[in-house]
């Protein structure tokens, strides 16, 4: 799969970002080398290969599932501008 310039111009439409024709020309570039390497990628023989979330085997850090209420409501209120005991204060905001 290749881009060329119209389409480099319309993704860059797309993503709100102003693009000139001569950055255009060099993002086409860049773009086509890039989708080489992802080509190149698809290549690759992995059928053998079990899907990973990490390069070293390791197992996740568990804790206790214990319920607790937090116990830190004087500092999460600490910075609320106003407060009524362990509660936030907002303005009425319907009628």
């Amino acid at each position: 799969m290749s881009v060329d310039k119209d389409t480099v111009k319309r993704v860059a439409r797309l993503a709100r970002i102003a693009v000139s024709d001569a950055e255009a020309e060099k993002l086409t570039g860049d773009l086509n080398t890039i989708l080489g390497f992802v080509e190149q990628l698809n290549e690759a023989d992995v059928s053998g290969v079990e899907p990973m979330t990490a390069v070293v085997a390791m197992k996740m850090k568990m804790r206790d599932d214990v319920v607790t209420d937090g116990e830190k409501a004087a500092k999460v209120l600490a910075n609320a501008p106003g407060g009524n005991g362990e509660f936030f204060v907002v303005p009425k905001v319907v009628e």
